[in-house]
């Protein structure tokens, strides 16, 4: 089922290493500096950080694992459960994908484009 609509891996560095946005609205990377730092706050307000927020009719989830963040944004009208098993499997996938790519990242940011191509069956498209 197709939920997603944009989607972000970001570093632990704070660069965003995979982004696919369903409408382009602000720079990947500056959607990273901001998110990196929101999250680095919430985690001073509570152990663990972000999880998933709200903002107008658009619903954000977090996924942490290792180095990386995933977030990705949905409409309001689906279940977070049903979110937080699609951006799972997104973050499995991508880990199982590149694990040995990530070993030696240096920093290129458009290193893995091609892992569009592994989650379209997760991503509305824009119409």
């Amino acid at each position: 089922m197709k939920i997603l609509q944009d989607i972000w891996i970001i570093h632990k560095s704070g660069i965003v290493i995979f982004h696919r946005a369903f409408t382009e609205s602000m720079s990947p990377q500056a959607f990273g500096a901001m998110m990196s730092a929101l999250n680095s706050f919430a985690e001073q307000l509570t152990e663990g950080g972000l999880s998933n927020f709200e903002l107008y009719n658009k619903k954000f989830t977090i996924v942490k694992k290792l180095y990386l963040t995933f977030i990705a944004n949905s409409s309001k009208e689906y279940n977070q459960k049903k979110i937080n098993r699609e951006l799972e499997k997104i973050s499995k996938k991508f880990l199982k994908s590149y694990s040995k790519d990530l070993e030696n990242y240096q920093g290129q940011i458009g290193a893995f484009t091609q892992f569009e191509q592994l989650i379209k069956d997760s991503l509305e498209e824009s119409t």
